[in-house]
């Protein structure tokens, strides 16, 4: 293996395994900062032993243990503190003289509590609303600084600061590693459904790269969630969330096709769609609706994804409900993306001339300026009155505007289509 192979592996290894490495690293130092930087160093010690030694066979385990080794020095340097360091100390030895294998199961054991501590840590209200999404994506979503700076629509340096400024507070606020009593759990909970929700949507259609998905971001969410219910049984919401992402995730396989390129929902091959998890995520829905008569956002957007998996072909579709339940979410949580999201159902429903007087307005909203489906959206609809010249236009401009390659394809090859209705 090459030294750019072992590069490539270790970057995408950091990618699923740095959520694991540094809840494990912040249940024993206490320190988000912290954990993340000793994370870090085990990263680095992979690119130089890695490139030199080869790949180890479980290279998850060899990072974790690496960094859980330095974590024990870090303590011991540190013994003096006080007691409390000291009992940590004691803690971290006894897992440190455990062979490799026998330390990640220890570590396995709590791996899901870890992460969901370090959710609802990163959640925490000394930190704003922007400061807890930016911190969290950036450890349990393994995004960059560069791509959650892209989804908040900032500049990179702007998001870096942001998200060392959130690991100063909480670590001037001495806030505990642990996961909240039910009180304050509740209080976080609404920042927590929408963290996951926001690393299931950065899987579910990737904001940069060059892959339409990130699979293990859509299974990390869906299994925090998960955790979640067992932790909050009598909150629908949750429910509700896991409902949606399972029912959204039911069509992955159906998603690209055998090249890797995105294939879009009216043209999947339904009976590649994951039947189980439809099952289980229309389960999930009807206990949150058993919960409450008034179902909140989640249930809402889970409703809308149910009305999909029910149909057996894209023509079977119930749009005009699709299209109501859009407009009782507009008015739960105002929104332009959720707008945009109701003008396309009413396409589908009534036609492009009745969505188009919904998208316009839209137009010269501050909030979608660098927003790529709004000229997307636009531009289908422009297409399909025949105009298409603007058409053209719009998708050129939706190119513009996304990060992702493949999704830079597909908007080009419309706007290319375009151009040879105009040249025919």
């Amino acid at each position: 293996m090459t030294a750019t192979d072992v590069h490539r592996t270790i970057n995408e290894l950091w990618r699923i395994e740095s959520p694991r490495l540094i809840a494990g690293i912040a249940r024993m130092v206490r320190d988000v900062g912290l954990a993340e930087e000793l994370a870090q160093d085990a990263l680095v010690a992979a690119l130089e032993q890695w490139t030199a030694q080869g790949v180890p066979d479980r290279p998850g385990a060899w990072l974790m243990t690496t960094a859980k080794h330095r974590a024990i020095d870090r303590i011991r340097r540190e013994r003096m503190a006080g007691r409390k360091m000291e009992a940590l100390a004691y803690e971290a030895d006894a897992l440190g003289e455990l062979p490799a294998d026998a330390l990640m199961d220890a570590l396995d054991d709590d791996i899901g509590d870890d992460l969901l501590r370090l959710l609802f840590v990163a959640c925490h209200p000394v930190l704003s609303i922007d400061a807890q999404l930016a911190l969290t994506l950036r450890l349990l979503g393994g995004l960059t600084t560069g791509e959650i700076a892209r989804a908040f629509l900032v500049p990179e340096a702007t998001m870096a600061q942001r998200i060392v400024r959130a690991k100063r507070s909480l670590s001037d606020a001495g806030v505990t590693f642990e996961v909240p009593g039910a009180n304050e759990r509740q209080a976080r909970l609404d920042a927590v459904l929408r963290v996951i929700y926001l690393i299931f949507n950065e899987g579910y259609a990737a904001t940069a790269g060059d892959d339409w998905m990130r699979p293990s971001l859509c299974e990390e969410a869906m299994r925090l969630g998960r955790v979640l219910v067992g932790l909050m049984p009598r909150d629908p919401e949750v429910h509700a969330l896991v409902a949606l992402m399972e029912i959204q995730s039911s069509r992955s396989a159906a998603r690209t096709d055998a090249h890797g390129n995105p294939v879009l929902l009216l043209e999947q091959d339904r009976s590649r769609w994951d039947h189980l998890l439809i099952r289980r995520g229309l389960a999930a829905l009807a206990r949150a609706g058993q919960l409450t008569d008034e179902p909140g956002p989640y249930a809402l957007q889970a409703a809308i994804a149910a009305c999909h998996a029910r149909a057996l072909a894209p023509e079977q579709t119930d749009w005009q409900r699709i299209a109501m339940l859009y407009d009782e979410l507009q008015h739960l949580t105002p929104s332009p993306v959720i707008e945009l999201n109701r003008a396309v159902a009413v396409l589908m429903a009534e036609g492009p001339e009745a969505a188009l007087a919904l998208v316009e307005p839209l137009m010269d909203e501050p909030a979608l300026k660098h927003y790529h489906l709004l000229p997307s959206v636009h531009g289908d609809l422009l297409f399909r009155l025949g105009r298409l010249a603007e058409a053209r236009d719009e998708f050129h401009r939706a190119a513009s505007l996304t990060r992702n390659a493949r999704e830079q394809q597909l908007l080009t090859a419309r706007a290319r289509m375009c151009a040879d209705g105009l040249n025919g």
